[in-house]
């Protein structure tokens, strides 16, 4: 008898910590993307198909932190813990709110919060104490990140120094001359938060190496090197110098961690400079790969490149997916990771083996002087893209209308602009990881994808695969320079356009949110130029590896200075013989993508089978006129979120819309304004029994006004 109480008692004790685990994973978002495998579901079910349309606003709180005269974004994909959200609002603040009212409770304000060039936030990191330690939330801002305390919202003493660790430590160069920020939170696996970071993309930028910090004390306790150093595999993809000098390779979009087994998966990017691989012949690995790395050690255990020697700044754009695929009847952990060119690669996680066929197809040869183009590619025969992958002449949607693409109109002459077709014409239209060259290449999908940073949403009831696409092509063309025409005026010429024009378009025209360089003369002194360049401002990285002189060169030309030439100073400290000359989105004239719509897509995607279970338009552009075209879908950032209610919620079109489709039939059920564009993640939590669906409103891209406002719906 006293057995049998025994095992009746050690059964209930079980069913009530399954129930208690049950009801945490149900109620609350406690990890980036709702859980370490970057799923993006939910196990709610409050919401349904059938309910849906009633969704009302149930609360909004104002983050704050708009800049007048500034463009700003929000990315947050928040945090729910314990009926609290943690939000970051537009000027990287963090804050805690009650999540069922969206009262705050508390907002922690860095050091640095008066300081540019702190970038975007996507979301945090959360620690749970299971000893004296305090529970802590993780926040980067700018090059600092903070373990914060999760009640009172106060930094963790102990942690780092004074409650902060230097992401632009430990990296092997002088931190100084370093540009790290951390725009995407990391892992938690135990003790160690796993984080990747953002660095520049242009010559001179920081390595983009893995490391492992301690959660109590905020120590490196490991390092993985993406540019491999003398004895580390990978090595003999480099120049035999490349790793002191080169930097990227760095994993900005976010890591999915595999708990049971201690891997961590990491998508890296593109090496720099992104555009010109002149100076780091080779392979280069580990740019452009996704890593499995012991998540206690830092040892690789495999890994996958899916661009060699990247010329097309192809950064694997967000975390990868974990779940079980099924093939045969039996169950097989794998890992899913989009692309900027619309292709989706899936692996048996523990293995590396490719559950589908990759073939490595044959390209051409770069035109570019020095430029050794890898002679192949991979790329998956199944799943089919989920963007179209080449711009021909039949897809132009209006040929006959003039031409719009942002750096390609001569401004300083009289003539009409080309129509479509014309500049289509001019260029290169020859689908994927074609080199680019001095006359123009199209970039189909172009530079922002394809799949972006919001990632794809995936159920791990049955494989299905959720991803937003864009359906953009952009034009990308490069230049030589250097000389020594024109002394010092030509220098600082040469200077901005190697590390200028990547962002700011071939003329400095700026593109779309990216403001334009051209008439500083007014806004601007000499000495706050020179600011914004070495220490950044808003999105803007800093350029710290510039010398004063270089620095001083920009700055000048910028402002139109003239400068006695000074023939010591003829050529760059950056040896590059090429820069951007064009890049941007090809638009017509009513800044419209040139191609048939739709422009911006949703899909499921069976990963089981690689068969696709339908594909919508996402978002509609209201000033297009056109009878037959109900729905032209539109530009897109930020990813869905999927739900055991069988409903999808995305917000992310330019349209600054939130809908909800139906998982099965990709039908849209329901839709709402948003204040300002929903360019983030949602998040949806259950409070006191009701289901909440929360969406950060920032606004700021593609054309569209900045907003601070967060909006959680429930049902009326």
């Amino acid at each position: 008898m006293k057995n049998f109480k025994l095992s009746v008692f050690l059964i209930f004790l079980l069913f009530s910590c399954n129930e208690s685990s049950i009801k945490e994973h149900h109620t609350t978002w406690q990890h980036y993307l709702g859980d370490p495998g970057r799923s993006h579901f939910s196990t709610l079910t409050q919401i349904d198909t059938s309910n849906v349309t009633k969704l009302k606003l149930a609360w909004s709180y104002k983050s704050g932190g708009i800049e007048e005269g500034r463009t700003t974004q929000i990315q947050t994909n928040p945090l729910i813990i314990n009926d609290v959200l943690y939000g970051v609002n537009a000027a990287i603040e963090l804050f805690a709110l009650n999540a069922s009212s969206g009262k705050e409770i508390w907002k922690f304000k860095t050091p640095l919060a008066d300081v540019s060039g702190l970038g975007v936030n996507r979301g945090l990191s959360f620690w749970e104490s299971n000893s004296t330690e305090k529970s802590r939330l993780f926040f980067s801002s700018g090059p600092k990140m903070y373990a914060v305390d999760i009640k009172t919202g106060e930094v963790v003493n102990s942690f780092g120094s004074n409650g902060s660790i230097d992401l632009r430590d430990g990296l092997g160069r002088d931190s100084k001359k370093l540009s790290v920020v951390a725009n995407t939170p990391g892992v938690i696996y135990k003790d160690l938060l796993i984080m990747g970071t953002r660095v520049g993309e242009g010559p001179g930028s920081s390595p983009g190496h893995i490391r492992a910090y301690n959660v109590i004390t905020g120590a490196i306790e490991w390092i993985f090197h993406t540019i491999p150093q003398p004895g580390e595999f990978g090595y003999d993809t480099w120049p035999k110098e490349a790793y002191k000098t080169v930097g990227g390779s760095n994993s900005w979009a976010g890591i999915a961690l595999d708990e049971k087994n201690g891997i961590a998966y990491v998508p890296t990017g593109s090496a720099a400079f992104d555009w010109y691989g002149g100076d780091r012949e080779g392979e280069n690995l580990f740019a452009n790969t996704l890593l499995a790395l012991n998540a206690g050690t830092g040892d690789r255990i495999w890994h996958f490149q899916m661009v060699h020697h990247d010329m097309w700044d192809r950064d694997l754009p967000a975390p990868p997916n974990l779940f079980e695929a099924e093939r045969d009847g039996e169950k097989i952990p794998a890992v899913a990771q989009v692309t900027k060119s619309g292709h989706v690669f899936i692996f048996d996680r523990l293995t590396g083996e490719p559950l589908f066929p990759i073939e490595e197809k044959e390209y051409p040869a770069s035109k570019l002087e020095g430029e050794i183009a890898h002679t192949t590619q991979p790329l998956p025969l199944k799943p089919e893209p989920f963007a179209r992958q080449i711009l021909r002449k039949e897809d132009l949607y209006d040929p006959d209308r003039p031409a719009f693409v942002d750096d390609f109109v001569d401004k300083d002459q009289n003539i009409d602009p080309p129509t479509v077709l014309e500049k289509f014409e001019q260029i290169t239209s020859e689908g994927q990881f074609i080199p680019i060259d001095t006359t123009g290449v199209v970039l189909y999908p172009g530079a922002d994808g394809g799949a972006e940073w919001g990632g794809a949403a995936l159920d791990p009831n049955n494989g299905v695969m959720y991803v937003n696409s864009n359906e953009m092509a952009w034009i990308v063309r490069m230049s030589k320079v250097g000389g020594k025409a024109g002394g010092a005026s030509h220098r600082g010429n040469t200077l901005a356009q190697i590390h200028c024009a990547r962002c700011h378009g071939g003329e400095l025209q700026g593109l779309d949110d990216i403001p334009n360089l051209q008439d500083l003369k007014e806004k601007f002194t000499p000495d706050s130029i020179s600011s914004i360049i070495k220490n950044g401002k808003g999105a803007m990285p800093g350029m710290p590896n510039l010398s004063d002189d270089e620095i001083s060169g920009i700055t000048n030309f910028l402002l139109g200075i003239e400068e006695e030439t000074d023939h010591r100073a003829e050529k760059t400290d950056t040896e590059v013989p090429y820069a951007v000359a064009g890049f941007g989105r090809f638009k017509d004239d009513r800044g419209f993508p040139v191609v048939k719509p739709p422009w911006g897509t949703l899909n499921a995607i069976n990963l089981n089978t690689g068969e696709y279970l339908w594909k919508v338009p996402l978002g509609h552009e209201n000033q297009l006129n056109d009878p037959e075209i109900q729905v032209s879908g539109t530009e897109n950032y930020g990813g869905p979120v999927i739900t055991a209610g069988g409903i999808l919620f995305i917000a992310a079109t330019k349209d600054e819309k939130i809908r909800a489709f139906h998982m099965k039939t990709g039908k849209m059920l329901w839709e709402d304004k948003l204040p300002a564009g929903g360019y983030a993640t949602p998040a949806t939590y259950e409070v006191n029994g009701k289901q909440y669906v929360v969406i950060s409103c920032g606004g700021g891209k593609m054309g569209t006004p900045s907003g601070d406002e967060y909006r959680a719906y429930a049902l009326e």
